[in-house]
């Protein structure tokens, strides 16, 4: 089924969106979840969540991507089950979420909605002037949360030498932000 159909079934308050949602984007979804918190159970519910929140917010909103909007709402109610499961440990930083600290501000620093677009839009003119295979890498690693190990071996390269790579392609981010005023 087509996106627009199923924003449709959203719109009209029909609960098959869900199934239909589930359907097409279910497994991407619990990809995304598990890459960041780790656990399936946490990762079937973060899920859950997701579909919960996109029927409470469509209508009114009225997404161009629906794969980019539950992306989105899915890996945010992630990152926030992550931080709850890990109040207590102080020391075990999950790799994934803190290599960009680097180079991106937090979101305390970037509170107001507006900026945070104008962050987005930044980010996407430095994606869209990146090679392709360099912009697939960069979004697999920091979108999707997929693992250097997983990477490489698709890539045919070696955890190391894609770190390396991904060092680089972070401090491109780093550069670009600089030059257009955004700063850590």
């Amino acid at each position: 089924m087509e996106d627009a159909q199923i924003i449709s079934l959203y719109f009209n308050r029909d609960q098959s969106a869900i199934i239909e949602s589930d359907g097409k984007y279910g497994q991407m979804l619990r990809r995304i979840s598990f890459n960041v918190v780790q656990n399936r159970e946490d990762s079937d519910e973060c899920v859950n969540d997701t579909y919960l929140k996109a029927w409470d917010t469509i209508p009114p909103q009225k997404p161009g991507s629906l794969a980019a909007y539950l992306g989105r709402i899915t890996r945010n109610i992630s990152i926030n089950r992550w931080h709850e499961n890990n109040a207590q440990k102080r020391g075990g930083k999950n790799l994934i979420l803190t290599e960009l600290s680097d180079c991106i501000p937090s979101s305390h620093s970037v509170e107001k909605e507006i900026e945070a677009g104008e962050l987005a839009e930044i980010i996407t003119r430095w994606l869209c002037s990146l090679a392709q295979d360099d912009r697939v890498l960069f979004l697999r690693r920091y979108w999707f949360g997929d693992g250097l190990k997983e990477l490489a071996d698709e890539c045919a390269s070696t955890p190391n030498k894609l770190a390396g790579c991904m060092f680089r392609l972070r401090e491109k981010l780093k550069l670009t932000l600089e030059k257009e005023g955004v700063y850590l």
